[in-house]
C-alpha cells in the first residue's frame, strides 16, 4: 500500500508538473489499524481481496447496502460485515478508509467525511480522488516489494508482478531467515554489528573472486573429464583403433540421437538418461555398456550445460552442496551393482517408473495452478534425495534429472535455479559413475559411446541458452509431460515382459 501525501487534486497537478512519481512507499500494520470498506460489491471485493491477501489479521469493517455471497465467504478473523448505507458515524473509529462504490456522488461524500476526520482514503478507480493507492505485491516469505505505476497502469503493475515472481526465487526467504539469525547471535555495540553484517555480505558487492576461483575449478573439472573419457575410449585399444579406421554406421545414429536427447535434457533438465539407454538396449547394447556410455557422455554435456548455467546465475549452491557428496556415492554404488550385476535394472526401472509417474502428475497440477500461493512445505532431506537418485540413476541408466529435479520441483523449488543445479551436480556425479564403469567393464561398444558423446556436447550450449528463455510454466510442463510419458512406457514394457 502507497500513501500519497497530499490531500487534494491540486497536490496531484503539481506533482505530475514536477515529473516522476512522487508517491512515498511505506508499509502500514493493517493488523493493528482500523480500515472501513465502503462497497461490496466486485470492485469492493478485489480491495479486501488485496487487503487481506497481505494483511490476513487486518482489522476490515465492511459497510454495504447490498453484499454479493463471495464476500461472506471470506473466512478471515478480522472481517466486520454490516449491511446497510453509510452514514458519516462509520468514519469515527477507522484508520484507513477505501470507498469502493459504484456511485461517484456517494464516493465523494464519503471521501469529504474521511478528509474531515483527517483520515487517508482510496477511491476505487479514481487515482485523483485518493490519497494512496493499493500497489501490486510481490511476496516471497518476509520479503514484499510494493509496486506503483502512479495511477497510470494498473495492467503494468499486475504484469511487472508476474514477471517478478517468477524471477525472483522462493530461497530467499531463506536467505532472509539466515541473516536475521546472524542478526539476533551478534553480540556487541552497533558499530561491531554493522561491521560483521558488512564482512557477511559483501560477497554479494563482490562476487568476482569467488566466481574467478570457481571458473578454474569448473574448467580444470573439465580438463580432468575429458581426460576420464579418452582414457575410457583406449582402454580397450584394439577395439578403439578399428573403429578409428573403419567409423560403423551406428556411429552416427547415435551422434544424432544423442544431440536430440542431451536438447531435450538441457533445456528441461531431464529425460537424457533414461531416452538414452532405452535407445541404446534398442540397438542392442548391452545394459551396463548402455549406462557407460550414457555416462561417458553426460560428463561433457553436463560439464558444458552446467558452466552455462553458473554463467546465467541459475544455480543454488546452498543446494548444489547438499546434493553433491550423496549423488556421488549413491552412483559410485550403483555403478559397481550395474556392472557387477547386469540383470539389477530391470528391477529398478518400474519402482522409478511409478515413481516418476506420480511426481509427473503432481508437477503437472503444479503447472496448471502455478499462479495460486504455494502452500505445501519444501522437500527437507535433501542429502537422502541426491543418494537415491545417484544410485539409482547409475542403475536404471538415467534417472537423475527425473527422481531429483521433479522432486525439488514438486517439493515448491524455483524451477530454473533448481535446473541449473541439478545440471552442475550432474557433470560430477556422472565423472564419478564413469569412473567406476572403466575400472568394472572389460569393453564397450565405441561406436554408440563416442555417437553419445559428441551428440549430446554438441546440444548442450544450445539447449542452456534455450532453458534460460522458457517460463517457469512451460518448464514444469515439459518437465511433467516428458516423465509421465517415459514412465509409462516404462510400466507397459514391464507388464508385458511379466505377461
Amino acid at each position: 500500500m502507497t500513501l500519497l501525501p497530499g490531500n487534494n487534486a491540486l497536490t496531484a497537478v503539481q506533482d505530475e508538473k514536477a515529473g516522476g512519481n512522487q508517491l512515498f512507499p511505506v508499509f502500514l500494520k493493517l493488523n493493528e489499524l482500523h480500515t472501513v470498506l465502503i462497497g461490496a460489491g466486485n470492485v469492493g471485493l478485489e480491495k479486501l481481496t488485496a487487503i487481506l491477501h497481505n494483511s490476513p489479521n487486518a482489522k476490515v469493517t465492511v459497510i454495504a447496502e447490498s453484499v454479493i455471497p463471495e464476500v461472506y465467504n471470506l473466512s478471515y478473523p478480522g472481517i466486520k460485515i454490516i449491511q446497510k448505507s453509510f452514514n458519516d458515524d462509520d468514519l469515527d473509529s477507522a484508520d484507513i478508509v477505501v470507498a469502493a462504490t459504484n456511485d461517484s456522488q456517494l464516493n465523494n461524500y464519503i471521501r469529504e467525511s474521511a478528509h474531515q476526520r483527517k483520515l487517508l482514503i482510496n477511491v476505487a478507480d479514481k487515482p485523483e480522488l485518493c490519497d494512496f493507492y493499493l500497489g501490486s505485491i510481490v511476496q516471497k516469505g518476509d520479503l514484499k516489494i510494493g509496486i506503483s505505476t502512479n495511477g497510470k497502469s494498473p495492467t503494468i503493475a499486475k504484469r511487472l508482478k508476474q514477471v517478478l515472481n517468477e524471477s525472483l526465487p522462493a530461497e530467499l526467504d531463506t536467505t532472509l531467515q539466515q541473516m536475521s539469525e546472524l542478526r539476533n547471535s551478534l553480540t556487541g555495540d552497533f558499530t561491531y554489528k554493522v561491521k560483521k553484517l558488512n564482512e557477511v555480505t559483501s560477497v554479494l558487492l563482490e562476487p568476482k573472486i569467488v566466481r574467478k576461483n570457481f571458473q578454474w575449478l569448473i574448467w580444470l573439472s573439465i580438463i580432468f573429464s575429458l581426460a576420464v573419457g579418452i582414457t575410457g575410449l583406449w582402454a580397450n585399444e584394439p577395439a578403439f583403433k578399428s573403429y578409428v579406421q573403419e567409423i560403423n554406421p551406428v556411429f552416427y545414429y547415435f551422434l544424432g540421437a544423442g544431440f536430440v536427447f542431451a536438447l531435450v535434457d538441457g533445456a528441461i533438465g531431464m529425460s537424457y538418461g533414461v531416452t538414452s539407454t532405452t535407445f541404446s538396449l534398442t540397438m542392442g547394447i548391452p545394459p551396463a555398456s548402455a549406462s557407460m556410455g550414457v555416462h561417458l557422455s553426460e560428463i561433457l554435456s553436463n560439464g558444458i550445460a552446467g558452466w552455462m548455467h553458473y554463467r546465467m546465475h541459475n544455480i543454488n549452491w546452498r543446494l548444489f552442496k547438499m546434493l553433491l557428496i550423496p549423488g556421488i556415492i549413491g552412483a559410485v554404488l550403483g555403478a559397481y551393482i550395474l556392472s557387477s550385476l547386469e540383470h539389477y535394472s530391470q528391477y529398478s526401472k518400474p519402482v522409478v517408473s511409478i515413481y516418476t509417474l506420480i511426481l509427473g502428475i503432481v508437477i503437472f497440477s503444479k503447472a496448471l495452478n502455478l499462479k495460486r500461493k504455494r502452500t505445501g512445505e519444501k522437500i527437507k532431506r535433501i542429502p537422502l534425495l541426491g543418494f537415491g537418485g545417484g544410485f539409482i540413476d547409475a542403475v536404471g541408466g538415467g534417472g537423475w534429472g527425473s527422481i531429483v529435479l521433479s522432486t525439488l520441483i514438486a517439493g515448491g523449488r524455483h524451477p530454473r535455479f533448481s535446473l541449473g543445479t541439478v545440471k552442475l551436480s550432474r557433470f560430477f556425479i556422472a565423472l564419478m559413475s564413469s569412473l567406476t564403469f572403466i575400472t568394472m567393464l572389460n569393453g564397450a561398444h565405441w561406436e554408440a559411446v563416442a555417437g553419445l558423446v559428441f551428440g549430446s556436447a554438441l546440444a548442450a550450449p544450445i539447449a542452456a541458452k534455450i532453458s534460460n528463455k522458457i517460463s517457469t510454466k512451460a518448464i514444469m510442463m515439459s518437465v511433467a509431460v516428458i516423465v509421465i510419458l517415459i514412465s509409462l512406457r516404462s510400466i507397459i514394457v514391464f507388464i508385458t515382459k511379466i505377461i
